[in-house]
């Protein structure tokens, strides 16, 4: 089974933010939850001024983000849980101040941190599909984020951002784990690519559909 995004130990006097996983440190050094945005709030106002629209379209293809992702296969974390350049990326990303201001820590936190949002979201910065892509270090915010869109569903295809959660949950907020889904094997499974699996690399994997909670679909050119 792959790592659990939400099983690296998060250390109270590094102040990590949850990153690819639910779990909050604060300054207490106590673990909390991020309560949802209601709308109007600066996390609502945030879907919306990253809404993918007219104006964000691109001529990125599913087939040219799932190349990328394919050729970081093999690409692993050290033995502290980190030193991937995706962490290193979303650490110096103007991303990174954002979800620190909204989740607690600091940057430096995402070099160390459960970094499967944050390979995702690197592949669509580096492919040019970020508007369509989005970019979070942390799961459940990455979903809604598509769901609010209305970018959300049930149906795998190909280029689509998965969410997973071990248990079979179908709530959102259920979600632990992410990645790209290659194919619908068409026999309860799908093909994916994912970061932070395995013994923390980038993997190809076969999955099962129940442990699906739902996709975000990039809009990608035709």
């Amino acid at each position: 089974m792959a790592k659990n995004c939400l099983s690296r130990a998060l250390k109270p006097e590094n102040l990590r933010a949850a990153l690819g996983a639910t779990i909050i440190i604060t300054a207490l050094g106590t673990a909390t939850v991020p309560a949802y945005a209601s709308p109007g709030s600066a996390s609502a106002q945030e879907d919306r001024q990253n809404r993918p629209d007219d104006t964000n379209k691109i001529n990125v293809t599913a087939s040219q983000v799932l190349e990328l992702a394919r050729q970081q296969v093999g690409t692993s974390e050290n033995a502290r849980g980190g030193g991937t350049k995706f962490q290193q990326w979303y650490a110096r990303s103007p991303r990174a101040m954002e979800t620190v201001r909204r989740d607690g820590g600091n940057p430096s936190a995402y070099l160390n941190a459960a970094w499967c949002a944050m390979f995702v979201s690197w592949v669509g910065e580096q492919t040019g599909a970020r508007p369509q892509v989005g970019w979070d270090a942390y799961t459940v915010t990455h979903a809604r984020w598509f769901r609010n869109n209305g970018r959300w569903g049930t149906t795998p295809k190909p280029g689509a951002v998965v969410f997973f959660a071990w248990n079979g949950g179908k709530s959102i907020s259920s979600i632990q784990h992410v990645g790209f889904v290659v194919k619908d094997n068409k026999n309860g499974t799908i093909s994916t690519i994912e970061g932070n699996t395995g013994n923390g690399a980038v993997e190809e994997r076969v999955r099962p559909k129940s442990q699906v909670v739902g996709y975000g679909y990039p809009e990608y050119a035709a």
